[in-house]
This record gives C-alpha cells, sequence and structure tokens, in this order.
C-alpha cells in the first residue's frame, strides 16, 4: 500500500459520478478492478491523502485519476452561471478518470439505452466469462481477441442483447487494424470522434464518453437525458436551437470553453442526484 498527496479530490464522487463501473465501495474503501488488478483504495479528507493498495505504480494512478489536473483553474474556467455554480459548491473534488480506451469503449457501447446498475452487471458478466481471474470471484476485463474470437450468441449469458454481436464486431475492427485505438490519442477531437463513430453502435454521446472518459480529450461534451434536460431547463436563454446532441455539444464548447467536459460531468451528477431521471444513462 502506498499514499498519494492530493488537495481538492474526492474519490466519493470521483467513482460514484457515472464515469466508470467496475468500482463499489465498501465502508470507507473503494474496491475495483483496474487494468488487470484488483484494486484498493480510501481518501483521508482531513490529511489530503490518497491511499492505494495495488500491484499497479503509483504513477499510473496520478494518470489514472487525473491528479495533475488543476481544479481550481478548471473551475475558474467553466464557473459562469449560478447553476454551475452550485455543481462545483456542491461535489468539488470530482475528477474526471483516464479509463483504458479498450474497456472504456465497450462499457459506454453496453451503456446504450440503459441504467447504471444493469450495465455494472452486464460488464461484471461479461468479465467472468470471458476475462481472467484476478483473485477468487474476481475477473480482469476480457482481451481485445479473445471478444473477437467470440460470435454474439456466445455473449447470451451476459444480459447484452442486441449489443453483444456489435461488441464483437468492434472488438474484430480492432484486432484487424481497420481501426487503430490507441491511434485516437495523435488525433484531434474532430478527428477521433469521426473514427469512433465508424463503429456500429457508437453515436455522438457514446463517442464523446469514450474520448472524455479515456482519451483526455475536454472538447468532447456527452449529452444524455440528464445534460440535455440541464440545457433546456437552465440555459434556454443562451441556446439556439434546434435541440440535438450535436447542437448542444457545440454550443457547450462555446459556452464553457476548453474544460467543456468537466462542465458536463458537474452538470450529469448534479441533476441525476436530484433524482429527477433516476440512474439513467440516456
Amino acid at each position: 500500500m502506498y499514499s498519494i498527496p492530493v488537495s481538492c479530490f474526492d474519490l466519493d464522487h470521483t467513482l460514484d459520478c457515472g464515469q466508470v463501473f467496475r468500482w463499489s465501495k465498501e465502508d470507507d474503501w473503494w474496491h475495483g478492478v483496474v487494468q488487470g488488478d484488483y484494486v484498493h483504495a480510501f481518501y483521508e479528507q482531513e490529511a489530503e491523502t490518497l491511499y492505494i493498495d495495488s500491484r499497479l505504480p503509483v504513477e499510473f494512478f496520478v494518470k489514472y485519476f487525473r491528479l495533475d489536473d488543476d481544479l481550481p483553474y478548471i473551475f475558474s474556467s467553466i464557473d459562469h452561471d449560478s447553476y454551475v455554480h452550485e455543481a462545483i459548491a456542491k461535489y468539488k473534488g470530482l475528477r474526471l478518470v483516464m479509463q483504458d480506451p479498450w474497456e472504456c469503449l465497450v462499457s459506454y457501447m453496453i451503456a446504450t439505452a440503459s441504467n447504471i446498475p444493469r450495465i455494472m452487471k452486464s460488464i461484471e458478466k461479461l468479465s467472468r466469462l470471458l476475462g481472467e481471474e484476478i483473485v477468487d470471484g474476481i475477473y480482469a476485463f476480457p482481451e481485445i481477441s479473445t471478444l473477437a474470437a467470440c460470435c454474439g450468441e456466445d455473449l447470451c449469458d451476459c444480459s447484452l442483447g442486441f449489443r453483444a454481436r456489435r461488441l464483437v464486431k468492434a472488438a474484430r475492427m480492432i484486432e484487424s487494424g481497420e481501426l487503430d485505438l490507441w491511434g485516437l490519442y495523435d488525433m484531434d477531437y474532430f478527428q477521433a470522434k469521426k473514427q469512433l463513430m465508424n463503429i456500429e453502435g457508437i453515436g455522438d454521446k457514446v463517442a464523446d464518453c469514450i474520448l472524455l472518459f479515456s482519451y483526455g480529450k475536454m472538447e468532447a461534451f456527452p449529452v444524455d437525458t440528464h445534460v440535455d434536460k440541464v440545457i433546456r431547463n437552465y440555459y434556454s436563454d443562451s441556446f439556439e436551437g434546434p435541440y440535438t446532441k450535436p447542437k448542444m455539444a457545440e454550443w457547450a464548447r462555446s459556452y464553457f470553453g476548453y474544460y467543456c467536459g468537466y462542465a458536463q460531468q458537474y452538470l450529469f451528477y448534479q441533476h441525476r442526484l436530484e433524482g429527477k431521471l433516476g440512474s439513467g444513462m440516456d
């Protein structure tokens, strides 16, 4: 176990805000499957110290939790109105997570037309079926080649429905080199998004989730049902329609600036916790 000093951080908000699906909390500790390891994490607020129990190096978690992000500066750049100001004040310390692009891609393809508890169960079933066992009952996320070797029927026990065939197809595109998943890091936001949307089942919102949560492209602004409602209810005076996902995202990039992706997650989390739409993702 090792410790990482970090201020302006809230582990609960970061792991509970809907961006990751393989973490759960028991007492004060969070437990999650990350990069083939079963990880335990705890943040001591008063000491401003993050404790990690993992085989992965400290540098990995500095990047994973984006601990080098200057949150006070980011807040100052997106704090343009009372609604986002309230979200920042309530959930200060929430940081975007830099996830593995393969796991993130599959996770958000599974998230289509679903909700967070169901997404978590489907990912767990998929990992149990195809992933390597790490410790008793805990399984790593399946490798690209393993999923590519399947057919949709092989995944019928994972509660994936129409998504099963799409996941296999996506895995085969990546394995064959038709899509260079890691080459997207070197592309700008718009180029990378265009490449992702060549995959069946990836539209505007899913592509933006993948680009924001695994590639760190801050221009991405995923528009789901929660964010759609926020823009319609609180930003109608500054938003000029039509109310389409691409138009809303374009408006957000202009209104919030480069760090609009951070604004999105704070607005999404605030609206979801208000309980108006439960734990849905779309």
